[in-house]
């Protein structure tokens, strides 16, 4: 469940942006602390390899699935280990968050962001295989809150990227994208989803999109499971092309910008922070398939729009943005807070920037592991005509 637990600050160096050290006067707990103290379990039991050491969280919860097929057995796991020397390597973590509701309803998602020796190089990869229904309600605001369509399928998603650093905190490099929807169903009569969308592609039993792209990575972060001050900024050109066997020859850019400042930068054992969130998701050509469109939720890490319906707006180009206020409660940094608010437009129906649809929303934070600085979150989120609890381990951004 838990490696070895040290909870020191991290240090500064060329790679790493130099952090303000404080004196720690109350010790750092987690949940494991609290277990290893119940059960009287020594510390050296929980020791691994003493240099590399690994860190687990592991948190199994029920979720209503998208699509309302009730409720699936989620377990989300994290871990993270350093590959190089803490002083000059980001944490590499994987995100595992299989889940299954009984009824033939399954997804195996796998998230994974390596960064080898002294951040030479980054690998980041998402791959995931899922059976499950999800709401959509056409291109912008078409059709309101009571009339979505259900839409079925079985989705495969084997996105790798590599990107080499060029000077500290700057990586570029190329990647793979592949994204294929197949057994695409409606819970209404044959053909309904080009109809009800007005959209020509992709709106059929099945969509293959395949191609490359250019990435541009800042990121000061030296932990994305939980981040400290830094800042991070991601550019993806995709070129989804007929060449590698996609269905049509299609162009998409994000940018994802991403701001965390320190309210107290003096004291980093607790956390006060102001963290900041916006991304520009958009299709170039036509020819991109319905379900790969931009959309709320379906961001990479699909942590956007808490207190929205996933999929809840989709267009050919959408913009998000998110703040949040984070806080401990108790000194030791076992409890802690979040209050966060977000803005969604998406082209379609009213236009790009002509309509704004706003939630907002707070939570609880449990440190489960300190090693790696990763909490519990309990979320609960709202805007007009919907509202969600939202559980899961690390920071939403």
């Amino acid at each position: 469940m838990a490696g070895s637990l040290p909870s020191s600050a991290q240090q500064g160096s060329t790679i790493i942006p130099d952090a303000p050290v404080a004196k720690d006067t109350i010790n750092q707990r987690d949940l494991i602390d609290i277990v290893v103290k119940w059960l009287h379990i020594r510390d050296t039991d929980l020791k691994v390899d003493g240099r590399k050491k690994i860190y687990f969280s592991f948190l199994p919860f029920g979720a209503s699935v998208p699509g309302g097929s009730g409720t699936a057995l989620i377990t989300s796991t994290t871990a993270g280990t350093y590959l190089g020397p803490r002083k000059t390597t980001y944490l590499s973590t994987a995100s595992f968050a299989p889940y299954w509701n009984f009824k033939g309803r399954y997804g195996l998602p796998l998230r994974t962001a390596v960064w080898l020796p002294n951040n030479t190089w980054t690998i980041q990869g998402d791959t995931r295989f899922l059976n499950y229904p999800q709401f959509t309600w056409g291109l912008g605001s078409t059709h309101n809150n009571t009339t979505p369509l259900l839409v079925d399928q079985v989705y495969i998603r084997f996105h790798q990227q590599f990107l080499k650093r060029i000077k500290p905190y700057l990586f570029a490099g190329v990647g793979y994208h592949l994204d294929y929807h197949t057994s695409i169903q409606t819970d209404a009569a044959p053909g309904t989803l080009g109809q009800y969308t007005g959209y020509a592609y992709g709106t059929g039993s099945r969509s293959f999109a395949s191609g490359l792209s250019l990435n541009f990575l800042y990121d000061s972060r030296n932990n994305a499971i939980n981040p400290l001050p830094g800042a991070y900024v991601n550019l993806v050109y995709r070129q989804q092309t007929k060449i590698l066997g996609s269905d049509d020859d299609w162009r998409s850019l994000f940018i994802d910008m991403r701001k965390y400042v320190s309210m107290k930068p003096k004291d980093p054992i607790q956390q006060n922070t102001l963290a900041f969130w916006t991304y520009l998701w958009t299709s170039l050509d036509n020819g991109t398939p319905y379900l790969d469109l931009p959309s709320i939720g379906y961001d990479p890490y699909n942590r956007s729009g808490r207190g929205i319906d996933q999929n809840r707006y989709r267009g050919k180009t959408l913009y998000y943005a998110e703040a949040e206020y984070r806080r401990d409660l108790t000194r030791d940094g076992l409890f802690g807070f979040v209050v966060f608010g977000n803005l969604t437009t998406v082209s379609g129906t009213g236009g790009l920037f002509r309509n704004w649809y706003p939630a907002a929303g707070t939570g609880l934070r449990v440190k489960f592991n300190n090693g790696s600085k990763t909490n519990i979150g309990i979320d609960y989120g709202f805007s007009k005509g919907y509202n969600s609890i939202l559980i899961s381990l690390g920071e939403a951004f």
